[in-house]
């Protein structure tokens, strides 16, 4: 093994889900995704605290959450800086890597410990949002608010694109379902304007 291997992460985050699509999360452990990657335990935790963040970055997606909340035009009203931001997480995050997300939502939905990490991550990067908009101005309400739909919106909207059955070359953008998500939840919250 090496000691300096390009891409470390990259190697040893291939080598996880590879092994836990092969004989299962729970049936992996951290000595085998390093010798796997080709590298040492010692590098491995270098990367991660523990194999579950290899599948969900550590805080990696709630700072990327607080930073572009940061990054977004002080303008924009609560409900085109979701639209804008999604729009953004979908393009960079997500766009060309439908397979590998279908293979890791696979991993995450085979495990229960999993599936409760994955609900953790999301009220962390609900909460990163939160802050987000309150240090925009928002009052506490429309902050919680406009933070869980952010999260929710982009989850159902992950769902929806995962599950269209057209092939990635011919699948819908991320943005463009992110926007049809958007449009239900603007319209579902029109229907109940106070009388």
């Amino acid at each position: 093994m090496t000691r300096w291997a390009p891409d470390a992460r990259g190697r040893l985050q291939r080598a996880a889900v590879e092994l836990f699509a092969e004989q299962s999360f729970a049936a992996t452990t951290v000595p085998q995704i390093a010798e796997r990657a080709g590298l040492t335990t010692r590098t491995f935790f270098r990367h991660f605290a523990d194999k579950r963040e290899v599948l969900f970055a550590g805080d990696e997606i709630p700072e990327y959450g607080a930073e572009l909340m940061r990054s977004a035009p002080a303008e924009l009203d609560p409900m085109s800086l979701i639209a804008q931001q999604l729009r953004i997480v979908a393009e960079t995050t997500f766009e060309g890597s439908r397979a590998d997300v279908r293979r890791v939502r696979a991993i995450i939905e085979s495990d229960e410990a999993l599936r409760e990490r994955d609900l953790k991550k999301r009220g962390a990067l609900a909460a990163a949002v939160r802050a987000g908009f309150l240090a925009r101005g928002e009052d506490p309400v429309t902050a919680a608010v406009a933070a869980d739909l952010t999260v929710s919106v982009l989850h159902v909207a992950l769902e929806r694109w995962l599950d269209d059955p057209a092939d990635d070359a011919t699948a819908r953008p991320l943005g463009d379902v992110v926007d049809d998500v958007l449009a239900a939840s603007a319209a579902l919250l029109g229907s109940h304007a106070r009388p």
